[in-house]
């Protein structure tokens, strides 16, 4: 594996464990340009006002959400990880049929994602996780 394949996975790991510490100044940095694209809701955040916004909303229902990383590879322009998200129901959760405030339920669910690489760097342009929208409700007994 060539360096820049290195550095990419480097960065990917960085950038899942500094979302895990809160650190969004340092996760912002990995990016070249700060994008999620959100498989299941069909939600993107484009640019870093919209990804400060979407680490806010995420984590106010889950404060301490975490990854452990399953798997990981690197192929192309791209990084594909699996990973558990876990985290503890402390902050209102707003779903489609109103909001639920906190029940201290933890939840743990398997997930992937896609990290895009513009060709030739080791800046992150687009996270792509893939999930069931439903999954972390149903861990924590709320559907």
């Amino acid at each position: 594996m060539g360096d820049l394949a290195e550095r990419r996975l480097q960065t990917v790991r960085d950038h899942m464990r500094l979302e895990c510490e809160n650190d969004w100044d340092a996760v912002i940095a990995t990016f070249a340009h700060p994008r999620y694209e959100m498989y299941g809701s069909g939600a993107v955040f484009d640019g870093e006002e919209a990804v400060r916004r979407y680490f806010a909303a995420s984590r106010t229902p889950f404060p301490d959400q975490g990854n452990e990383i399953i798997a990981i590879a690197h192929d192309g322009d791209t990084v594909l990880v699996e990973f558990w998200l876990t985290g503890t129901h402390l902050g209102p959760l707003r779903l489609p049929t109103g909001t639920v405030e906190p029940t201290g339920r933890s939840f743990r669910v398997r997930m992937a994602a896609s990290f895009e690489f513009a060709p030739g760097s080791d800046r992150i342009v687009c996270e792509r996780p893939y999930f069931d929208q439903g999954a972390v409700a149903r861990a924590l007994g709320l559907a």
